[in-house]
């Protein structure tokens, strides 16, 4: 396989908007976040490697792109409900987020 999805299986990806509600240092990882989002009415967890780039207070109230739809995940000992999109950055990874205030929940079309 040459590493392309078909348009159909791209359309079983549920991109979201979320807000950031509270974020908490992992306690067994230098890197990763525990993060509290909104999605919608939904609240759900989601364990994120991007510690090392921002800080708990530039997250929080922060409308992120996630991935609402993916299994469930134990990463290190705390359930992740999700995946928050973010860019290879040269200081770590960059949070994609809407250039304009978006509602959250509203889908990533």
């Amino acid at each position: 396989m040459d590493g392309k999805i078909s348009f159909d299986s791209f359309k079983e990806i549920d991109l979201r908007v979320a807000e950031v509600l509270e974020v908490k240092e992992h306690p067994d990882a230098d890197r990763l976040y525990v993060i509290q989002i909104r999605v919608g009415e939904e609240k759900k967890q989601i364990v994120a490697g991007i510690r090392g780039r921002y800080s708990r207070e530039e997250l929080i109230g922060k409308k992120v792109i996630v991935v609402n739809n993916l299994e469930t995940a134990v990463i290190r000992g705390e359930e992740s409900n999700g995946m928050i999109l973010a860019a290879g950055g040269t200081d770590g990874p960059i949070v994609l987020i809407p250039e304009s205030d978006v509602e959250a929940g509203a889908k990533v079309k």
